[in-house]
């Protein structure tokens, strides 16, 4: 990382996220503050084909020599942003995790039993629940703190580097809470266990926190999955944004005119596999950012009409002092 930069790295993981942030700190080892926002999926499947740069979050970290976090953030309880994030606090302890419950919340809920599930996205969820008990526990056996940062609250980072919390509120975050226990409190494998998972899988994108980022003066807004529905109660005004990864994978709900008027992103960020899974990379979203005037970028290698995607491992992008925002494909770490 170059001195005096903000460096934003968007890692390959397939159908996934895990954004890397790496911003210059004195005060802190090696220089730099660290932070790990959500860590792709888990699944051996997401990995075997890696023609188009794909590579374990895990495996990244360690060919770049991380092997400590100052901040690792889990945006909300999915397979394809949780399970990976386990893998990378195995490899480099979080001093803190950020996440959208209480900080013991974890503590209690027990093991879910995965053989039951009748489909394959039952099994991730499932798998994704039983990771966020397993990652704060983990994290709290290394000395580390688990954090809830509330709505409207601002953090700073490192020196000009803070971030802004915008979502989830804090009746949504009971919702979520309530929620997780009346599953909990389901008896495992009955159709009511069932109903209760899918309702709260299918509702777990907008529980997703929702950050604002800001250094001096560039500003990215990253909201996990939040698809364009679930932005309510957030003012305009904190929606604006120089770089936008737009949720949900950019599919079809992950953003409409609206939103895309109120950030008024010069750059946008999809996360989509490079077989466009779930239409993933919408080819709808896409025109629709792009007809703001957003130059576009990808995680992975979808296929997108006009564009070149290069295979890569990571999409960087850097913030110079003057606000001036850079992006780059890396081919190989």
């Amino acid at each position: 990382m170059e001195e005096q930069k903000l460096s934003v790295t968007f890692v390959n993981v397939g159908y996934g996220e895990a954004i890397l942030l790496e911003c210059p700190d004195t005060s802190r080892p090696g220089g730099a503050f660290t932070a790990l926002i959500d860590g792709g999926s888990a699944e051996a499947t997401e990995f075997s084909d890696r023609s188009s740069g794909r590579i374990r979050i895990e495996e990244y970290l360690a060919r770049r020599g991380i092997s400590r976090l100052d901040l690792a953030v889990s945006t909300h309880i999915h397979e394809d942003h949780i399970c990976g994030l386990l893998r990378a606090a195995q490899i480099a302890p979080p001093d803190v995790l950020w996440q959208p419950l209480s900080p013991d919340f974890y503590s209690t809920l027990h093991p879910l039993d995965v053989a039951p599930a009748r489909t394959a996205s039952e099994s991730k969820f499932l798998r994704a629940l039983n990771d966020y008990a397993a990652l704060c526990g983990l994290i709290v056996s290394h000395g580390g703190r688990i954090q809830m940062p509330e709505a409207g609250g601002e953090y700073a980072l490192a020196p000009d580097f803070s971030v802004k919390v915008l979502s989830p509120s804090a009746s949504r975050r009971a919702d979520l809470a309530a929620e997780i226990l009346q599953l909990y409190r389901a008896e495992a494998g009955t159709a009511d266990f069932f109903q209760k998972l899918n309702a709260l899988d299918g509702r777990m994108n907008n529980f997703s926190l929702i950050l604002l980022l800001n250094y001096r003066g560039t500003r990215l807004l990253l909201p996990g999955d939040t698809n364009a529905a679930g932005y309510d109660g957030i003012l305009p005004s904190d929606l604006r944004a120089d770089l936008f990864k737009v949720g949900h994978h950019g599919q079809l709900d992950g953003a409409d005119a609206a939103l895309a008027e109120t950030v008024r992103p010069s750059a946008v960020v999809c996360c989509a596999s490079s077989d466009r899974r779930y239409n993933s990379a919408h080819p709808d979203t896409m025109r629709l950012l792009s007809g703001c005037g957003a130059d576009l970028y990808f995680s992975d290698c979808p296929s997108v009409s006009g564009m070149q995607i290069p295979p890569h491992e990571a999409l960087q992008f850097t913030v110079g002092p003057s606000g001036a925002l850079t992006a780059r494909y890396l081919p190989e770490v």
